[in-house]
């Protein structure tokens, strides 16, 4: 896997925590640094814990299913992907329930749910051979980052940017699930 394709999936994972980062921003009366710091750590710490613990999973299945492993990374990504194109389909999932508050509860709680599409992805990184320790630290950042943003973006724009940051990441996903499949039946070289 190419720094290019790896870089798609960094950014495809970290959309749900852009979304989830906008709403906090939208909650925020005043957006500091400090606190769109600690958002993005959180999710930018559970977006690289999650794929290294679904690599090392992985890992323990690789030799039973190296057959089949394209269509695994296929199905995973994809399912992942079209479960974010619906989830940005829906109409009135906004920020209703969002409070501006950084605390350890909370930030765990949100940082485990928009990072549970990473431990898959990990999964799916075991059976492409793919360097687990820098690609983890790269998720890790790209989300961090991206997270911030989406905490200042929120507190500046509101919620207008959510639905399709969500349907980017989907369909991001969902086509690198497809170049996976094609690369491995040939189609592509």
């Amino acid at each position: 896997m190419g720094v290019t394709e790896l870089f798609l999936i960094a950014v495809g994972l970290s959309m749900d925590a852009f979304a989830v980062s906008i709403c906090k921003g939208l909650a925020m009366k005043q957006c500091t640094f400090k606190k769109a710091g600690i958002v993005g750590l959180y999710f930018g710490v559970f977006q690289a814990l999650m794929p290294a613990a679904g690599y090392f999973l992985g890992v323990q299945f690789k030799e039973a299913i190296t057959s089949v492993d394209h269509w695994i990374a296929f199905i995973l990504l994809g399912i992942i992907g079209l479960n974010m194109v619906r989830e940005a389909a829906k109409p009135g999932e906004d920020c209703k329930e969002a409070d501006e508050s950084v605390d350890f509860r909370t930030m765990l709680g949100l940082a485990v749910a928009t990072s549970i599409d990473a431990l898959a992805v990990g999964v799916t990184f075991a059976f492409l051979h793919v360097d687990i320790m820098p690609a983890v630290c790269f998720i890790g950042v790209i989300t961090f980052t991206i997270s911030i943003a989406g905490v200042k973006i929120g507190n500046i724009f509101g919620t207008k940017y959510q639905a399709k940051a969500e349907l980017a990441g989907g369909a991001i996903l969902i086509l690198i699930g497809v170049k996976i499949l094609l690369e491995h039946l040939g189609v592509l070289g």
